[in-house]
């Protein structure tokens, strides 16, 4: 009887607990940007103008402030601007090693590039018969190949939980495996240290299955 509740009792939370977590990250995230309007005159915010509260226009506003950011950082004054103040930020030592850390992982996850983080590959790191997930960045680096004679590839080895961080590596491509889950779930499996695992079927590799979390094993 107690296997059986316990049994159900993890089901049950495994149902509600993603749900839980997901409810409140969003209720976290709009009442994150509805402070947004607090930048706004108090005269003109939409309390004042309507006489009550709309949740959610902040999310509105911080779409608008993105587009026009985008739109101001796409044309000559702007990029001035960003690498004014990039030069500025460069000059604080902490705050120098996040902002480019996060600032070069965010160009090669939303890069549109072909050769950016567009497969995964299993390496074997940090000895042989230990493997770990990587990313391919690029191939075929000119110089690499032509002083060690090996076909190599470029990728980059992230850390765990933080994969803003990382090693990046020269790997010869006969020492790479690829692997066939998305790279959003590799991610997803790196940040979470292991916890949430892809579905893969032999039969069907390249069909998108999911993530599930990795079952605990039964004690003897």
């Amino acid at each position: 009887m107690k296997l059986h509740l316990r049994r159900y009792l993890v089901a049950g939370l495994l149902v509600w607990l993603p749900i839980g977590v997901t409810i409140l990250v969003f209720s976290l995230m709009f009442d994150l940007m509805d402070r947004l309007l607090l930048l706004l005159p108090s005269a003109y915010r939409p309390e004042q103008l309507l006489g009550f509260r709309i949740p959610g226009l902040g999310a509105i506003l911080a779409v608008i402030v993105l587009l026009a950011t985008g739109l101001a950082a796409a044309n000559l004054l702007g990029r001035r601007l960003v690498t004014s103040y990039e030069r500025l930020l460069g000059r604080i030592p902490i705050v120098r090693s996040i902002y480019s850390g996060v600032k070069h992982f965010a160009e090669v996850v939303f890069s549109d590039s072909n050769a950016s983080f567009k497969k995964v590959l299993l390496i074997e790191y940090p000895r042989p018969g230990l493997y770990s997930i990587a990313f391919q960045t690029s191939e075929n680096p000119e110089e690499v190949q032509a002083r060690t004679g090996d076909e190599i590839v470029t990728v980059f080895l992230p850390t765990t939980p933080n994969p803003t961080s990382g090693f990046m590596l020269f790997v010869p491509r006969s020492a790479v495996t690829e692997l066939d889950m998305p790279v959003e779930d590799a991610l997803k499996m790196v940040i979470s240290l292991g916890v949430v695992l892809p579905r893969w079927h032999p039969a069907h590799p390249n069909r998108d299955g999911g993530a599930e979390l990795a079952q605990p094993q039964a004690s003897p």
